[in-house]
């Protein structure tokens, strides 16, 4: 591969430099395509055929009765939970996914001195993190953006049809039906990145690129409720709440009497928007440890 000179334009390094971080890792960009592929099939599958013939049985089975015996497509049923479930959980995994990718390969160049060569023959090490970023970045947001809105068309078909549908406020149909995981993949991406920096090595910069996603996600669903100001009722009022509303935390007061915290449907925007700010902000403050990492790693030649 031709290297650059110390007077070659900074653009040209640039595209240079994404050229190679795309020609190094195309591995994984094979099985990140895979992945995107076969999770868009699924979901167009739950769009369309298996919500349908869901939806059928249970209109089936809801016309049961004990003096009018009927028919209806059990499997059908199971076959939609089942997958719902599994393309569900598919997607909510891909922020774990960056951030062991991310741990991994940047521990990986440093372990095996693959970094520190690009810094001498082709790029700054200021360069050579900002694209190596910006370019696993870019593919993660937009497979997996297309993922969160195949996603959110299919929980759609399904929701007030089939019986057993999510709510919108389920753990995981919630951020894998809007921005807060797209967010979530940049924080797992920069987690990664700045594990993989300071430890230097391959495998404890993906475990503990792992472990630091899942702690933030945790931090992040305990702290999401709390974004948007919330209802409370009390009494029997507690029990009135349709089943579109999630009741976040209940609780009683003096002589029992029940108090539960809620937030309608019409909070689901809210929700999403402020949970994937504060996530973008954790991103951006990791990626800031990225490049302080990398200075404290290469020290003036951090440039």
């Amino acid at each position: 591969m031709t290297t650059l000179t110390a007077s070659a334009p900074a653009p040209a390094a640039r595209a240079h430099l994404a050229r190679w971080v795309v020609h190094l890792h195309r591995s994984a960009l094979y099985v990140w395509t895979g992945l995107v592929l076969a999770l868009t099939v699924l979901l167009l599958l739950l769009h369309g055929p298996l919500t349908d013939a869901a939806a059928d049985a249970w209109r089936h089975y809801d016309a049961c009765t004990p003096e009018h015996q009927c028919r209806y497509d059990q499997n059908a049923i199971l076959r939609y939970k089942d997958w719902y479930n599994y393309a569900t959980l598919a997607v909510a995994a891909i922020p774990l996914l960056a951030a062991a990718w991310a741990g991994g390969a940047f521990g990986k160049e440093l372990e095996s001195g693959t970094a520190r060569l690009a810094w001498t023959q082709s790029s700054t090490p200021v360069r050579w993190l900002a694209v190596r970023l910006a370019v696993p970045a870019a593919a993660v947001a937009a497979g997996t953006t297309l993922l969160v809105w195949l996603h959110h068309l299919a929980w759609a078909a399904g929701h007030e049809r089939v019986d057993t549908a999510k709510e919108w406020y389920d753990v995981w149909t919630f951020h894998t039906n809007g921005p807060t995981l797209v967010a979530l993949v940049l924080c797992g991406l920069a987690a990664g990145a700045l594990t993989g920096l300071l430890s230097r090595r391959t495998l404890p910069g993906l475990g503990l690129g792992l472990l630091l996603t899942g702690a933030l996600w945790a931090v992040v669903q305990v702290l999401m409720p709390r974004l948007w100001p919330s209802g409370t009722r009390t009494g029997q009022a507690v029990f009135d709440l349709p089943h579109t509303t999630w009741t976040w935390r209940s609780s009683t007061l003096a002589g029992d009497v029940p108090r539960g915290d809620y937030h309608p449907a019409s909070h689901y925007w809210p929700l999403q928007l402020t949970t994937s700010a504060l996530l973008l902000a954790v991103a951006a403050l990791l990626t800031l440890g990225c490049f302080l990492a990398l200075r404290r790693l290469t020290g003036k030649t951090a440039s």
